[in-house]
């Protein structure tokens, strides 16, 4: 059985089994439906817009299409994806080598359209548990780089403990000009690429090999598999995982007692003299009549029953589901009854403390994809300029973004001084925000 997000390789090994047949076999067990589930629910598309109200007719259970059937998404997990993602990302990510030129190269080449792509990269992997990024050389010779998403990819990594990654399977549908679409299959391996497609009736069948990119009229392989992935957590977990039930449950009770207003009354009537009914269907019925029908022998006769929808009961669900959605979710909520309007930064840190933990899990992993992404570029470089820059000497430093108390900050970064440096105290001062820009104008020494 092959992995939701990974295999190992050794399966193209196998003596007599084509190219075509591995690589069927890897996308016919590929399964990648909590990845889209976790995009399906960001978009605001929950489960319970596929809810439906039936009722019985001669016995025979069928839709009903007459009935209030409010569907009410509440968009939690963007909420809580993009509450990460800007506190992540909020600020640019900071490189620092202890060769300046390094430091240089790295932001000439990354710059302000890698902090974009992180952003896309943090989004995703909350979303699917991992996203993946593809290093290319362009047409034009330039370094590039672009999100794949994680829904098309297959990674194959070898058995050592390390589980390096030795291949990729990449596999997604093309629009025809003449109309329809057709697959495209690209298994990367570390030095070429082959290319697939298949057709309507499922067929595979190989086209070409290729190199990994060209430079002056030459092929090329980067030595590795020219893709990173960029983990949420270390099990590769959406976030959604841990509080789906959580949103599906407030969902279907805010949709339930919006229809319960809309259809509203005040008593149930009871008919005496009647033999009964299946349970289901006696269930259904009341539900949808709002009458009861009982058996009195041979006496009749009507009663009516005074009913209430117990709102208060309800509001006390949804504010205790609320609570716990932030709570496992590892959010933060701003309700104005949490907090005063000035918090102490002691509160402040408090108000982030969940959100800082759940960022911190994909703060570590993120580090280590970036500084396979600087050994391509460094490997780029080196090809390109003679170079060599170590990626593994750079500091990855993350700008996080919180509302902090900026008073607080700014009184404890000046009680600071002559006590740690300068550098120090403005690189955490609520104003600052490009550090070395802000040296520069001090003329203070990095």
């Amino acid at each position: 059985m092959i992995g939701a997000t990974e295999v190992l390789s050794g399966m193209s090994d196998a003596g007599g089994v084509s190219d075509e047949r591995i690589v069927g076999d890897l996308i016919g067990g590929h399964d990648n439906s909590r990845m889209l589930e976790g995009m399906r629910y960001y978009n605001n598309e929950g489960d319970v817009l596929r809810r439906r109200i039936y009722r019985y007719e001669a016995g025979a259970r069928r839709e009903d299409v007459t009935k209030p059937n409010k569907r009410l998404t509440h968009n939690w997990h963007k909420l809580l994806v993009d509450q990460k993602t800007a506190y992540l990302f909020g600020k640019p990510v900071r490189f620092h080598a202890d060769d300046p030129a390094a430091t240089t190269a790295v932001n000439r080449y990354l710059g302000e359209a890698f902090d974009d792509t992180l952003c896309e990269l943090v989004k995703g992997a909350s979303n699917k548990g991992v996203e993946w990024l593809q290093m290319y050389v362009g047409e034009e010779g330039g370094f590039g780089f672009a999100v794949i998403p994680a829904q098309q990819v297959i990674p194959i990594r070898d058995m050592t403990p390390q589980k390096r990654l030795t291949g990729i399977i990449r596999y997604y549908a093309l629009e025809r000009a003449e109309g329809g679409s057709e697959w495209v299959i690209e298994w990367w391996n570390e030095n070429t690429v082959k290319y697939f497609s298949r057709d309507d009736s499922g067929k595979i069948r190989f086209e070409r090999e290729d190199c990994h990119f060209y430079r002056g009229g030459a092929g090329y392989g980067w030595g590795r598999v020219p893709f990173v992935a960029f983990k949420n957590n270390e099990e590769m977990l959406g976030d959604l995982t841990f509080y789906k039930q959580l949103v599906d449950d407030y969902d279907a009770t805010v949709s339930d007692l919006s229809n319960n207003l809309a259809e509203v009354q005040d008593t149930v009537t009871v008919l005496k003299g009647y033999e009964g009914t299946d349970l289901r269907e006696f269930a259904e019925n009341l539900r949808y009549y709002k009458v009861v029908k009982v058996n009195a022998g041979d006496g009749s006769g009507v009663d009516k029953l005074e009913i209430s929808i117990p709102v208060e009961a309800k509001r006390e669900l949804l504010n205790r589901l609320e609570e716990n959605i932030f709570l496992f979710g590892q959010g933060i909520n701003v309700k104005a009854d949490k907090f005063s309007n000035a918090p102490s930064g002691a509160a402040m840190k408090f108000l982030y403390s969940l959100l800082d933990m759940k960022a911190g899990m994909t703060e570590r992993k993120f580090t280590v994809a970036i500084k396979e992404v600087l050994w391509f570029l460094f490997e780029y470089i080196a090809m390109t300029d003679g170079i060599r820059y170590d990626a593994g000497a750079v500091a990855v430093v993350f700008g996080k973004r919180t509302a902090a108390n900026e008073l607080d900050a700014a009184e404890i970064a000046l009680r600071s001084k002559g006590v740690i440096s300068d550098a120090t105290i403005i690189a955490h001062h609520p104003w600052v925000e490009d550090v070395d820009d802000e040296l520069k104008r001090l003329g203070i020494p990095r």
